[in-house]
Order: C-alpha cells, then structure tokens, then sequence
C-alpha cells in the first residue's frame, strides 16, 4: 500500500522542481545530464534514492519487504510479466513519501530536476504548480531493447538468473507494461508525454523537453537569441 503525500502541505515548496518520469531504457538520465549541464540546474535522481529508501523494508512497504525475501529467481524466472509489473514496489509507488522529503529539503535555487522511473504521474500531478513542470519519456519496446543490450555486464542482473534469456525477455515485457500504464496515466492527467525510438538525436530531444519545461536562460545568456543558443550550442553533441 503507498503512503499517499498530501499535497497542500509540500505543493508550496517544490515550485522550484521539475520533473522527468518515465518508463525504464527511455534516456531519462541522460537528458537530464544536459540540461543539468546547459542550464545549471541540480538534479535528483530517483534511481540512487533507490538504495536508502529501500534499506528499511516496513509496514508502509508490504512489497518492498516480499520483494527483498525473493533470490533472482523468483524475481525474474519464476513470474509472470504481469505479475512482476503488479508487485514491484517502485512501480507501485512505495516509498514515493520519501523522494518528496529529499526534495523539499533542498534548496529552492537554484531550479532542480527530479528524474526516474518513480516518479509515476497520479503521484507527481498533485505536486504541480503547471503542468508543464513535469514530462515523461517512453520508449518503445525495440529502443528498450536495444538500451538493456547495451549496458555493461555487471548492470544486467538478469545473467545472475538460472535462465537469463527467459528473465530477460520476461523483464523487457513487465517494462513495457508498465511503459504503457505510465503514458496512458499522464495523458489521462493531461500531461507531457514523448515518444522515444530511436530516430530523434538525444540533443534535439533534450531541446524538445527544455522547451516544454520553459526552462530559465542561463546567466551568461540573455533575450530572445538565449532559445536557439542553447538548444544548438550547449544541448548539441
């Protein structure tokens, strides 16, 4: 069960934040890290909360605390896509209490971006002051693919299964379950969604979500030009 968050006691003090959700393999991280770097804006990520949210399993996270007790196995093999996706603790939104938290501790400048799967849009809706503070990325099921192929032995955990090829190919189809269960959740709530496969260059889409953030000029830049500056200097490649 979530702790859900009352948003009339955090809504006033994150004003200051943006917010970058999504499904899993979308280039949450790494659009983040440019506009990080273009704009000069701190970021949080949801990813490396991970591990401090999760330390103390309790009462607030029933599935949290049954997924710890689980060998690889039983997380990736011995499941259905569907019932992974029904009992993964982060995508059920346990522990989302404590992403807000983090976040209202943090100073108010300057601007901050929130990114991670976590950040599932019934949950980060509440919290918007507009809605264009806050998007999410998809991507589709080749492109997700493609990014879990390419990651470095040691982060692809499936390989520590008695059967990687079936947890891989059960994994790919519980994320793209919940992929779906995003988007369709954020247009549902009237907000931002992109669709990534593979065909926009990362510094255009990075320009795109800068854009529907209306992210502020840097300092060094100024006026009308600042736009096209730093969507085709400081985003390009």
């Amino acid at each position: 069960m979530v702790r859900w968050v009352d948003p009339m006691l955090h809504h006033p003090a994150l004003g200051h934040v943006r917010w970058l959700g999504g499904g899993t393999g979308a280039g949450k991280t790494a659009i983040t890290a440019r506009l990080a770097d273009a704009f000069g804006l701190r970021t949080y990520s949801t990813d490396a909360a991970i591990r401090p949210h999760g330390l103390v399993p309790g009462p607030d996270t029933p599935l949290l605390s049954a997924f710890s007790g689980m060998n690889m196995d039983e997380r990736w093999v011995r499941r259905t896509p569907q019932t992974m996706l029904e009992t993964f603790p982060w995508f059920r939104g346990e522990r989302f209490d404590s992403i807000v938290t983090d976040l209202v501790g943090q100073p108010r400048t300057p601007m901050m971006i929130a990114e991670g799967f976590r950040l599932l849009p019934r949950l980060v809706h509440p919290l918007l002051d507009e809605p264009w503070h806050a998007v999410w990325l998809i991507s589709t099921p080749g492109f997700r693919r493609r990014v879990f192929e390419r990651r470095p032995p040691a982060d692809q955990f499936w390989l520590r299964t008695s059967d990687p090829a079936l947890a891989f190919e059960r994994l790919l189809e519980r994320d793209e379950r919940f992929a779906q269960q995003v988007a369709d959740e954020a247009v549902g709530l009237g907000l931002k969604v992109f669709l990534v496969d593979g065909t926009t260059p990362e510094a255009d889409l990075a320009a795109e979500v800068a854009q529907w953030l209306r992210l502020p000029a840097p300092p060094h830049l100024a006026g009308d030009s600042y736009r096209q500056d730093i969507l085709h200097r400081a985003l390009a490649e």
